[in-house]
């Protein structure tokens, strides 16, 4: 009988098995759509609580998998984890929440995209140009989540690689951790069909890709100006 190769180990010198970390991962990844779209579709209430056990039954999962979604979640700021209680969907924006919200990006969003203009490298210029030809083959919000899930997660990695471009980490994170257009969209779903999101990061991207600073800026700026605006009308009446 031939000797065992020395430098393969015992274990492996019959069939190997398969590895289980990517299937886990596929795993951990479809959990986690699935109950943030249940929080974005109000099916998980806002305020309500997120039961681990309820959700790995309804799902036909472990309880493992629900955990590490909802951990997620919480950095997305989507659930909240309170000592004794467990987690809990968080509230909706109220109207002085998206105010706030959208003063901290005309902070942050015209810098970035001014300094992009000046610092962007030609993969970058690529990676938001091409993030912008995307959006253009994916329908914007309306019905449920999971119809304008593409479109949602397009228009975050936009605004997130124009602030990367800026080549000032600590703001691309903080522009990143605002988690601004998962709360925007789960306001609601409804968005008219001729809503100008596209035309206006196409005036951005113009002006970024012409390293034109000060237009980036105005430009970033008059868009987040009027999405406020569009925001805003959601509170009418109240």
């Amino acid at each position: 009988m031939p000797a065992q190769d020395p430098s393969v180990p015992a274990d492996a010198a019959g069939a190997s098995e398969p590895p289980t970390a990517p299937v886990r991962q596929v795993l951990s990844d479809s959990v986690y759509e699935d109950i943030k779209a249940k929080i974005m579709d109000h099916e998980i209430a806002p305020g309500a609580r997120v039961g681990i056990e309820a959700l790995a039954r309804s799902l036909d999962v472990s309880p493992t998998p629900v955990r590490e979604a909802l951990a997620r979640l919480e950095s997305d700021g989507l659930v909240v984890k309170r000592s004794l209680s467990g987690y809990r969907a968080t509230e909706l924006l109220t109207r002085q929440g998206v105010e706030e919200l959208f003063e901290m990006r005309l902070l942050l969003e015209p810098r970035a995209a001014a300094l992009a203009a000046r610092n962007a490298d030609e993969s970058q210029l690529d990676a938001i140009e091409a993030t912008l030809e995307a959006m253009q083959a994916h329908p914007g919000p309306g019905g449920p989540y999971p119809s304008y899930r593409d479109f949602a997660a397009l228009d975050q990695r936009f605004h997130d690689a124009v602030a990367e471009a800026a080549h000032q980490p600590l703001l691309a994170d903080a522009v990143e951790r605002l988690h601004s257009h998962l709360h925007i969209f789960r306001l609601s779903s409804i968005q008219d069909a001729g809503d100008p999101t596209r035309d206006e990061h196409e005036r951005v991207v113009r002006a970024i890709l012409r390293r034109r600073p000060e237009r980036a800026a105005e430009a970033m700026a008059e868009h987040l100006t009027r999405s406020l605006e569009r925001q805003l009308t959601r509170f009418e009446g109240e």
